[in-house]
């Protein structure tokens, strides 16, 4: 999902927020505007979505609520909380970091440096979760590699007369996982261990889904600053970033029932070779789905 970034208006204020400033200089709006002038200049990729939420974060606000209140003055604390913000962003953290949650599927997640951020992309794993298992009344689905317990927790929310299992590798993710789900009230069971592995007494599913690492070894010092610092064992694919995805294609059958669906997300350009892989396991209705922006982005198959 891509945010056009929009072109901020010049602000007729001092060129930095000074908290020592009588606070009838800034208002929330000149502030919003301030800030997005700085992170386009910066070329961060969603100036003012960047913007709006560190903003509102500092306030204790919404979004809606920041141009409810557009003409506030804001006092020197609030711009000093706003201004270490700004600093931090410009430093590379992730908004979602610094804001301690992402939105995805309509849901707020809490998260932290211990999983992955949820990126939008990964709704097209859910789109095509909930198109393989449409009719399908109470499906037992799995989410291999949970992190944030973003997948698992949306197909709760999407199946709630079904059973969601969830894995990992990484006690400190399965923390954020569950506590993610007891603060969405949505069931799921996790269970801690290496890929599918953990699964296994819950088995047979209609459904495996994943987002497991995909990013080849020898592009991770390429990432940006802000991925770079997410966890590594959620980013590093292995020599082709595919080392995961065919481990799990092996292991999958074994865990589907009869017309179960594995669906996977993979990187730009991985496509094929997870396609291959697919049909070579014996799976059948191998296909792709794009993401909004035009990526092939998942791939499933059936198990027959």
């Amino acid at each position: 999902m891509t945010v056009t970034p929009s072109t901020p208006a010049t602000p007729a204020t001092p060129a930095t927020p000074d908290p020592a400033a009588p606070p009838a200089r800034w208002t929330v709006l000149e502030v919003i505007r301030w800030t997005v002038a700085r992170f386009t200049e910066r070329s961060l990729e969603t100036p003012r979505l960047d913007a709006e939420l560190l903003v509102a974060h500092a306030l204790g606000l919404s979004r809606v609520q920041l141009y409810m209140q557009s003409d506030r003055p804001l006092v020197p604390d609030e711009l000093a909380a706003i201004r270490a913000l700004i600093k931090r962003r410009q430093g590379g953290e992730s908004v979602a970091y610094l804001v301690g949650k992402k939105e995805f599927w309509g849901l707020d997640f809490v998260v932290d440096a211990r999983v992955l951020v949820p990126r939008p992309d990964t709704e097209t794993l859910i789109e095509e979760a909930r198109e393989r298992l449409a009719g399908v009344d109470a499906p037992r689905v799995a989410d291999v590699g949970t992190g944030s317990g973003a997948i698992a927790l949306t197909l709760a929310k999407l199946f709630p007369a079904g059973s969601v299992f969830a894995s990992d590798v990484s006690p400190a993710a399965l923390d954020v996982a569950r506590a993610n789900g007891e603060r969405l009230g949505l069931a799921v069971t996790f269970a801690e261990g290496d890929l599918a592995a953990p699964l296994a007494a819950h088995a047979p599913f209609s459904l495996l889904a994943a987002n497991l690492p995909y990013i080849s070894s020898g592009d991770l010092a390429a990432l940006s600053p802000e991925v770079r610092a997410e966890p590594i064992l959620a980013l590093d694919g292995g020599p082709d970033g595919l080392a995961l995805v065919r481990r799990l294609v092996a292991a999958a059958p074994a865990l589907l029932a009869a017309g179960g669906v594995l669906a996977l997300e993979i990187g730009a350009g991985q496509a094929a070779a997870t396609a291959e892989l697919l049909s070579a396991a014996g799976f059948s209705d191998v296909r792709t789905r794009r993401d909004l922006g035009g990526v092939d982005r998942v791939v499933s198959g059936v198990k027959p």
